[in-house]
């Protein structure tokens, strides 16, 4: 069973896609901040981790820099989700390691689409 990690501070997108990614058989783990993912990434090492970037006290920027210097977690695949959607935020992104950057809204069967394809 594969695990992901749904890192949000908003309450209905955890909820719908803890659902969504359960029914597709993921193990699912929640994080509503930037802290407590990096916690709960340590402990349960997720295959995928889909992040948003904007969050109280750890933003995802910090999070995936987190991620891709530690030689436990850099190889997670990291799909950003997030409300920024300028060209500089999803370049950003994807320079800082991001696999993909989806904008919200987004579409839930495109990005379970992705998250497969991810993990191929």
């Amino acid at each position: 069973m594969k695990k992901i990690l749904i890192v949000d501070d908003e309450p209905n997108i955890v909820m719908s896609l803890e659902y969504i990614f359960t029914k597709e058989n993921f193990e699912v783990f929640i994080a509503r901040d930037g802290a407590e993912a990096i916690e709960i990434a340590d402990l349960n090492v997720p295959d995928i981790i889909l992040l948003d970037i904007m969050m109280p006290n750890v933003d995802g920027y910090q999070v995936l820099k987190f991620l891709k210097e530690s030689t436990k977690l850099n190889d997670i695949k990291v799909i950003f989700l997030s409300a920024k959607n300028k060209i500089s935020d999803i370049e950003l992104g994807l320079q800082l390691g991001a696999d993909k950057y989806i904008s919200k809204p987004f579409s839930t069967k495109k990005l379970v689409s992705e998250v497969k394809e991810l993990l191929k």
